[in-house]
């Protein structure tokens, strides 16, 4: 009795985690900090403009910018969750992270990440409405089923990670207490651990399947719907026009897309590290900073607001 308890507390002894982040050169860690502190500070004040634009202007108060507003919003705190302790960790000031610290880091970047998912399948789903169902549209996207979708999306994407964070909690770590990542993430504690990460890894790829699949489906086969309507359209600026409307969101889902199934949906958790580490860049700094622009540069609505607001002539 007395080696087995030993043993235990020798098995969950490691408390506190040490993230890596990226290593190299003192002048290499200045260039990745500046362009990491530029890109997050870029990505925060243009979703926030974003918010406050479509909240303020009255001419985009229909579901397609309130579903926007909810994404402006999330990308916010979705790049929070992890930058600012990528930015201490760059300086070599605060590498060390608690073990319900580290949790906590990893349950919402993953939460916000599933919530974004379903969110732009749902915005998906609005633009198929919009276009292929114009005349009854605002029937059937009433801001009821808006409020819905959008308050659906935030819920499941809270609650499925919920499995994850659970079972890594029942996980035993005894050393190394290294993460090889610039924030907490599952790939890393299943690394970690020295107990069976079976029932984790398998959760893992579960909920990556019915996530990031399950809402690339409805995206996937919205648009099919959408590019076989616009087909039909006659006229060619009709069809511009048309196609003019999503646009915008085609290009945040190829993006988000492109570099997030990479990441959850394979068979084992141990591989790439490094490979991972680099793709994660994307989606949790890159993408954020791009969905505002994309959406003011392709969006003749948001782009008239933003002159209103300005007082551009």
């Amino acid at each position: 009795m007395r080696e087995h308890s030993q043993s235990r507390q020798n098995e969950t002894r490691v408390l506190d985690f040490i993230l890596l982040g990226f290593p190299g050169s003192p002048y290499l860690q200045m260039f990745i900090f500046t362009l990491f502190l530029v890109m997050y500070i870029l990505t925060i004040l243009g979703n926030v403009a974003i918010f406050i634009l479509v909240i303020t202007n009255h001419r985009l108060h229909i579901p397609m910018y309130f579903f926007l507003c909810n994404l402006s919003f999330l990308e916010i705190w979705y790049t929070t969750a992890s930058i600012p302790k990528t930015l201490a960790i760059i300086l070599g000031r605060s590498r060390s992270i608690s073990f319900t610290g580290c949790i906590l880091q990893m349950y919402f970047v993953f939460a916000f990440g599933c919530t974004e998912y379903f969110l732009l399948s749902a915005m998906a789903y609005d633009r198929y409405l919009a276009i292929c169902y114009p005349l009854h549209y605002s029937t059937i996207m009433d801001p009821s089923l808006s409020v819905k979708l959008a308050f659906s999306s935030w819920l499941c994407g809270f609650l499925v990670i919920c499995i994850p964070a659970f079972l890594i909690t029942r996980l035993s770590f005894c050393g190394p207490n290294v993460i090889n990542h610039f924030y907490c993430n599952i790939d890393s504690w299943i690394v970690l651990s020295c107990t069976d990460t079976y029932a984790i890894e398998t959760a893992a790829f579960v909920i990556s399947i019915i996530v990031i699949l399950g809402s690339c489906l409805i995206t996937f086969f919205s648009y099919i719907y959408i590019i076989s309507t616009i087909l039909r359209i006659p006229s060619a600026k009709g069809q511009q026009k048309a196609f003019s409307t999503c646009s915008s969101h085609l290009a945040v889902v190829m993006i988000w897309y492109g570099s997030t199934i990479f990441l959850f949906v394979k068979p084992s958790k141990r591989t790439s590290l490094e490979m991972t580490k680099i793709v994660n860049i994307l989606n949790t700094i890159v993408t954020p900073l791009l969905n505002p622009f994309i959406y003011t540069l392709r969006n003749k609505d948001v782009k008239e607001a933003l002159r209103n607001c300005l007082h551009w002539r």
